[in-house]
């Protein structure tokens, strides 16, 4: 059976695709890289926030069209997770619906599927985590999303996650070890590690928190180039994680740590553990420990009884602590949610403005950044080219969300190698410059 996965949403959801294209292809299907070729059509969907929920619907309705007759339509992910009841009676063209715990499932699933029946599969998340153990690679064979839990026992106001993805649990050190390796005799040379929160890494499945042990053993992994951390929850990054970043080479002096507001009073009504003088403190010894390190973080505007003070403390914060890399979102009302119920909720025009507001700012700050990068060289992962001019990312850069390097080279390069480069001019997001190659 030829098989098309569409994949929306987070790196999560890459990386469930891939597990889910692994069992597949083991189970002798083969991956169609044509929607209007493929015997059966897999949407992983994501249902985060009202924008990702759109982009899932209208991709279902858009391939609900494009599908031969006779194939499957099957629509997996958060937000069939989600609302599967709803989706049921809203979408009686898509044939089969799971969640986020089948995808070790689907080939028997394919196999059984009755035409003309809808069928729904949905499990419970379990108390410890899923071991997949066959996958493959639906993107670049250099960079891999490497996952280390699953679920989420923050409980944000906000966020819907842990009523999707359950509670967090904790992926055996020996299993994540093994599939780097796996990966890097594949020819991966940039792990990316993601959860929901990397930092609690260990605490329910070891009693302590393993985050900076896993990193160590990472680090010896032959092939392995660069070792990224996504989702790093600021009240989790200790002096010993600190340390292991500053000490190991592999490991990109980059670190993401979604902060989401600054203001005490909305970071208390989001349930965060965090508050400014905590975050600032953070920031402060990494920057001591690091000079050289890139922050990415985001923030969320627009949330209940957000005022007008509290924004404009988001704004002098932006302009004070001049983040590398940051990213701002409105907030989104999401049923299910505590913040969903509260009162003093923002109109959806004030959440833009103010979103608009703050990206300006930082548009201001990462410009800065970049101009002080002209003269200076880099190592570049190259990822492809467009004319006359390669693309690629330095290791203060994660894929697909932060800024690119477009650069000239006198001799052929491919996706995957890497180059030094010369920064000769800085824009708002991205950086051009010349590789350095040396004679032999």
């Amino acid at each position: 059976m030829k098989v098309y996965i569409d994949t929306l949403g987070c790196p999560k959801n890459t990386s469930d695709s891939e597990y889910a294209a692994g069992y597949l292809m083991e189970s002798s299907h083969v991956l169609a890289e044509d929607p209007a070729d493929a015997d059966a059509i897999i949407v992983n969907t994501c249902g985060f926030i009202n924008d990702a929920k759109k982009e899932s619907i209208d991709r279902i309705f858009e391939l609900s069209q494009m599908k031969p007759a006779g194939s499957i339509l099957v629509v997996s992910g958060c937000l069939s997770q989600r609302y599967r009841e709803e989706l049921q009676k809203a979408l009686p063209e898509v044939d089969i619906f799971i969640g986020v715990n089948e995808y070790h499932k689907l080939p028997r699933i394919l196999k059984e599927h009755q035409k003309g029946k809808q069928q729904v599969f949905f499990d419970g998340c379990g108390k410890g985590f899923t071991e997949m153990t066959a996958r493959t690679c639906l993107g670049v064979p250099y960079t891999a999303y490497l996952k280390i839990s699953e679920g989420c026992d923050n409980v944000c106001t906000y966020c819907v996650i842990p009523s999707i993805r359950g509670h967090y649990r904790s992926r055996k050190i020996e299993s994540i070890i093994s599939e780097a390796r796996i990966l890097a005799k594949k020819g991966c040379k940039e792990l990316i590690l993601i959860a929901q929160d990397v930092t609690a890494y260990g605490i329910d499945l070891y009693g302590n928190y393993l985050l900076p042990k896993l990193l160590r053993q990472l680090c010896d992994i032959d092939g392995i180039r660069w070792i990224r951390l996504m989702y790093c929850y600021e009240d989790r990054i200790t002096d010993e994680l600190m340390k292991v970043i500053a000490e190991n080479k592999k490991i990109c002096k980059y670190i993401d740590i979604p902060i989401q507001h600054v203001s005490d009073k909305i970071l208390t009504a989001m349930n965060r553990r965090s508050t400014r003088i905590t975050i600032e403190n953070t920031i402060r010894k990494l920057r001591q420990a690091m000079p050289d390190i890139h922050i990415r973080t985001t923030l969320i505007t627009g949330f209940p009884g957000e005022s007008e003070e509290d924004t404009k403390l988001l704004e002098s914060f932006i302009e004070d602590m001049k983040f590398e890399r940051l990213g701002v979102f409105a907030y989104s009302r999401e049923e299910g949610t505590i913040a969903s119920s509260m009162k003093n909720q923002i109109p959806e025009k004030t959440k833009l403005v103010r979103m608009d507001r703050l990206m300006r700012i930082q548009q201001q700050v990462s410009l800065e950044h970049n101009r002080q990068k002209i003269g200076q060289c880099f190592e570049v992962l190259v990822e492809g080219r467009e004319e006359d001019r390669y693309t690629g990312r330095t290791s203060f850069d994660a894929p697909d969300i932060d800024n690119k390097v477009f650069f000239t080279s006198c001799i052929p390069l491919s996706p995957g190698d890497f180059v030094m480069v010369k920064i000769d001019d800085g824009f708002d997001y991205d950086l051009t410059g010349h590789a350095i190659i040396e004679e032999n």
